[in-house]
Parts: structure tokens; sequence; C-alpha cells
């Protein structure tokens, strides 16, 4: 009787551990990184479970993360057939003269929608984010309106508020902003990755725009470079493999913000980093989310398989 009780046993606890390390396992083998931000989540993408938590529930300034909601709306625009990207699109007073990152618009000249998008997805430019909702609601105002109808459709919390399309502080709308366009959008950092999630579901083909290196606006003969640095292909110190997207943005309420997405194993992570210090913080910031992400993934087969050596000796 002894025997048959030990040999239950036996069996029993390695099968025990098995099951807890398989739950636990990588999150107890693999310490949670310091992140220097005043906000930061990383979710997992296939599961949309958050990996990593730092004030994510937490609304502030996020400076140009607004964007990803006027992308998402523009591809429905597209999708739908209200815009075709050989459209063109006459820019305004306003958009010709609003501030931060833009690309120097003039008034009443024309730009195609697929030149626009590719600018703000690739550029962050504001000008373009600002043409491109007065083209597709008519006014920025109602587009607006549209972008907070859409983030309670997709399940972003009321902490979430969309001020404008581009992002811009209100210090940076410029002189002929509409009246109705004013303050700065706030977000938290779970409902940034949730809508980047949302976003690279249901249109893919947005990394084929964001990984891009740079653009060229021929007829301006200009090229305008990514302002995303972790690139693979930019091949600089900031670069991480499996990154293809997503934005980046500044302003002086909200500091450094930054949402990454990457791809390694078959296994995609979000990261979103908000109020960093520096331009080259945010990056580094991102880095030790994604390392830490994707080393619960790479790594457990490997301890899985030691741990089962283990309990057969």
């Amino acid at each position: 009787m002894m025997k048959k009780n030990w040999l239950r046993w036996a069996i029993v606890i390695p099968v025990l551990i098995i099951i807890i390390f398989i739950t636990l396992g990588p999150r107890l083998l693999v310490g949670k990184p310091e992140v220097d931000a005043e906000a930061a989540v990383l979710m997992d993408m296939h599961t949309g479970e958050l990996l990593m938590d730092v004030n994510g529930d937490t609304p502030m300034p996020s400076a140009n993360m607004s964007k990803l909601m006027t992308e998402l709306l523009v591809l429905e625009d597209i999708r739908t057939g209200k815009l075709g990207w050989n459209d063109e699109v006459r820019i305004s007073r306003y958009a010709s003269t609003v501030g931060g990152i833009n690309l120097s618009l003039r008034y009443g000249e024309r730009m195609t929608v697929s030149e626009l998008f590719q600018s703000m997805v690739v550029y962050s430019a504001n000008d373009a984010a600002v043409a491109l909702a007065e083209r597709s609601a008519g006014s920025e105002a109602t587009f607006v309106k549209r972008m907070n109808e859409k983030a309670a459709q997709i399940g972003l919390s009321p902490d979430s508020r969309f001020s404008n399309a581009s992002g811009a502080g209100q210090d940076e709308l410029g002189p002929n902003h509409p009246e109705d366009i004013r303050g700065e959008t706030k977000m938290t950092a779970s409902d940034t990755a949730k809508l980047a999630s949302y976003l690279i579901a249901s249109h893919p083909e947005i990394l084929k725009t964001s990984s891009r290196t740079q653009m060229e606006l021929k007829d301006k003969g200009l090229y305008i470079s990514n302002t995303n640095w972790m690139l693979p292909s930019l091949d600089g110190p900031y670069s991480y493999a499996g990154t293809d997207g997503l934005k980046a943005g500044y302003t002086s309420d909200a500091g450094y913000c930054f949402t990454g997405t990457a791809e390694q194993h078959g296994r995609r992570l979000i990261a979103v980093v908000l109020g960093a210090a520096s331009k080259e913080e945010r990056f580094k910031q991102t880095r030790k989310l994604f390392d830490y992400g994707f080393s619960l993934f790479t790594s457990f087969p490997v301890r899985l398989q030691n741990l089962v050596k283990l309990s057969l000796y």
C-alpha cells in the first residue's frame, strides 16, 4: 500500500510542478524590467494580455499616438470607397499653419490621399493628418466626433478622449485652428495598446507603410525619413529585430512617446511608452519591454524540457 502511494505521488508531483511551471514559470524566472517613463504597457497581441503594466490606466497627453485612430478611420474610408488613394486634397489655411512636425504644406496646394497618409504614418506629419480629417469628414471637428465614437465602439475606456486628428498640443494648433478644436488629446497606455492591436488586426497592411524607412514626395523633391528608430532596416543603435511599426511622437505636455510593435517566432507584441525623458529613452525603454516579453516565450521550451528531464531522475 505504501509503495503504491509512493508511486502515485512520484507521478503526481512532477506533473503538478510542470503545470505550475507552464502557468507561472516564465514570469517567475524572468524578472520584469524597471521602466523609466510616466506610463508603459506591453501587450501580447495574440491573447490581448498585458504582460507589463505601469500606470497603464492613467490618462495623460499622448502626442502623436492619437494618429493611430486617424489612420484607422482613413483606412476604413478607403475600404468603403468613401476615399480613394488618388483623390486630391486641397490644403486648408488651418492645415498649412498647424505646428509641430509637418511637411510645410502651402495653403491651396493639392496632395493625394496616398501622399498625405504615407506622410502621416511614416513621418507623423500634423498638417497631413489635419488635411485628411477635413477631407474625410468635411471638418476636423466632425472627424474628432467620429474618432471618439469609434473609440467607444472598439472598447477604449472613457478616460481616453480625442481632441484633434493630429495629436498636436494646444500650443501647436497654429493661428488658424477652428474654435471648436482646442485642448490636447489624453489617452491611457492600455487604451493605446488596444487601439494599436485593433488597427493591425483590422488593417494589417498598415505595417507595410509603417515599416518603410523613408518616402519620397515627388512634387516637392523631398525625402522624409521614418521617425521610428527601432526599424531593423535603419540598422541603427536602436534597431530591434521584428519591429515593423508603429508611431513615435512628442509634445511639450506629453514628453516623448512611442507605440511599437514587433513580431518574433510567430508572436507579436505591442509596447506603449508614454512620457519618456528623451527621443532615445523611449526606444531604450521599449527595447526593455520587448526583451522581457519575447523572453517569456523563446526561453520557455528550453526550461520546460530541462524540468521534465530532471523529473525523470
